[in-house]
């Protein structure tokens, strides 16, 4: 046999810097260019120079908004007008649905039975049609693929699509466009749309930035993959960061966030609920526990910092008022 027919076949395609490029010109004036801020007590605590990306405050309360508004918009006419399905905990599948409500597409969101309600009345109140799943023994991936083929459905997964990376890296270059070039960059960590869109945009603005993505100490497949090169598969993490439980990299987050990304650290759930603490009491911001987990890994001091300018995107504000008050409590 050829040594050609036994080479493993190519990967997807991964979107680059061009693309977040293009996706932010795509969502210019639609999505929120949301606020830089800064803290003198963070600082003191970190010793560094903290800038906080409120991505808390992005339309549907969190950065998911970007990738999927811009998924949506880059289809062809005829897949507007199919409709589309995405499978998601709750922020992408608020997005989806919000975005799909701007641009008049039909959505389809296949969410867990256990999702925060917030996220999940949220999701129908912007026209979403939801489809409820066990996490805990239902493939939500095969679920999407099945609404797909039966009713003819673009699928936009959370993560793993190139257009909804390429949104996702929009939240770091309007960063560093305000900061200025940056030493280090903490992301949150679910299944890598953020993290590798952020990584892609501090590569081409800001060369020589550390970018470390940070997810929870229970769900650690993402720190795991990037020690052993490959994308390892876990059983449903638990923890309170709702927005980050996913099992495994993507085909597309994966090669990005391996030759881009400095490293993956992990934070525990009470480290989170500081963080949360910390936020609403310093900053007077809401922030959920997953839009709090690069904020705990520098304000921590998981790696060192000191001196350096970083960055820090605090991904969404999607949490419940009872969840809130039960937590810090």
């Amino acid at each position: 046999m050829s040594a050609a027919l036994t080479e493993p076949a190519p990967g997807p395609a991964l979107p680059t810097f061009a693309n977040v490029e293009a996706a932010a010109r795509r969502i210019a004036g639609v999505a929120h260019r949301t606020p830089v801020i800064t803290s003198r007590t963070a600082d003191a605590l970190s010793g560094a120079s903290l800038f906080f990306k409120c991505e808390n405050l992005q339309r549907s309360g969190a950065f998911k908004f970007r990738g999927a508004y811009n998924a949506i918009a880059a289809l062809p006419a005829d897949g507007k007008a199919r409709g589309v399905v995405a499978f998601s905990s709750g922020n992408h599948a608020q997005a989806i649905a919000y975005a799909g409500n701007l641009l008049g597409v039909k959505t389809v969101i296949v969410m867990p039975a256990d999702a925060p309600a917030l996220k999940m009345e949220a999701t129908k109140g912007y026209g979403g049609e939801v489809v409820l799943y066990d996490r805990y023994r239902d493939d939500r991936e095969a679920i999407g693929r099945r609404l797909a083929a039966d009713r003819g459905l673009a699928v936009i997964p959370p993560y793993d699509h190139s257009d909804v990376i390429a949104g996702q890296g929009t939240a770091a270059l309007e960063l560093i466009e305000e900061t200025g070039p940056l030493d280090a960059l903490f992301v949150c960590l679910g299944g890598g749309g953020l993290l590798a869109g952020s990584a892609l945009s501090a590569a081409a603005r800001s060369p020589g930035c550390r970018v470390y993505g940070v997810e929870p100490e229970a769900g650690n497949d993402g720190q795991r993959s990037f020690r052993e090169g490959k994308i390892v598969t876990i059983p449903v993490p638990v923890s309170i960061a709702d927005g980050a439980l996913t099992t495994h990299l993507g085909e597309r987050t994966f090669p990005i966030i391996r030759r881009d990304v400095m490293d993956i650290l992990t934070v525990s759930d009470a480290m989170l609920v500081e963080t949360m603490r910390f936020l609403l009491e310093r900053l007077k911001i809401v922030v959920e526990p997953t839009g709090c987990l690069a904020a705990a890994a520098a304000l921590n001091g998981l790696v060192p910092i000191a001196g350096k300018r970083v960055g820090v995107i605090l991904s969404g504000g999607n949490v419940d008022s009872r969840v809130l008050a039960r937590l810090l409590g």
